[in-house]
């Protein structure tokens, strides 16, 4: 079995070494890269399945990285775990606002890192299903309101006839609002559908998926609706 490629992105050398013995350690094919444009260099040309990505970084940030990889149509599916020194939350909030899946600060734990690793891999989505051709394909469902249209099986996102970009995170948690319809999802309940209970988020971390994925959907976004003190809903306006 080929084994899963990791790229970690880090100008202190110290660091990287660290990062690549433990993901090697782990099991992982390990790619490095010490600034931005070598790592979108390696990016676009290995599509790694997981891309570890400090925030402050030599010639280009961090999160400027994150925002060309999203960008770009080979790059967008590949989850990011932003890596970083700095504690202060807006870091954080700007980092998952351009479409990072976790963020971790330094100091860090290997361990705690090889564990969100894993559970971001875990939670799959389109990477997966491609890695894995002999599994007979799962039928389609389509869910629909309105303008918006998920189909459930080609992890693809329309409204009014136009595709959306979504990232798997976003995926999920529209997929989960649709089907509960008319329901109050928590925001706990939102995190263990759209991240898993080994994933460690917190409830803000729901909010911010949840702006953005408002801005995403455009018209659409308004069918989510912020139930103040317990969580969202989908709207079921229209009825039944």
């Amino acid at each position: 079995m080929e084994e899963i490629k990791i790229l970690a992105v880090d100008d202190e050398t110290d660091i990287l070494n660290l990062l690549s013995y433990n993901l090697k350690k782990a099991g992982f094919s390990v790619l490095t890269a010490e600034d931005g444009p070598e790592a979108l260099d390696i990016a676009g040309k290995e599509c790694p399945a997981l891309i570890v990505l400090d925030i402050m970084l030599p010639n280009m940030e961090g999160t400027e990285v994150l925002k060309r990889l999203k960008g770009e149509g080979g790059t967008r599916n590949i989850p990011v775990i932003m890596l970083t020194a700095k504690g202060e939350e807006i870091d954080r909030i700007v980092g998952l606002e351009l479409g990072a899946d976790d963020y971790i600060t330094k100091p860090f734990s290997p361990r705690e890192l090889i564990l969100r690793v894993r559970a971001i891999l875990k939670r799959g989505g389109p990477r997966g299903e491609e890695e894995a051709p002999e599994k007979a394909a799962a039928p389609s469902e389509i869910l629909s309101y309105g303008a918006l249209t998920i189909d459930t099986s080609r992890h693809k996102v329309s409204v009014a006839g136009v595709g959306i970009d979504l990232t798997s995170t976003e995926f999920r948690l529209i997929t989960e609002l649709i089907k509960g319809r008319g329901r109050v999802l928590t925001r706990d309940v939102l995190l263990d559908r759209a991240w898993g209970e080994d994933f460690h988020v917190t409830d803000r971390t729901v909010d911010t998926h949840i702006r953005r994925l408002r801005v995403k959907l455009g018209e659409a976004g308004l069918y989510i609706e912020t139930v103040r003190g317990a969580g969202y809903r989908f709207t079921d306006e229209e009825g039944s």
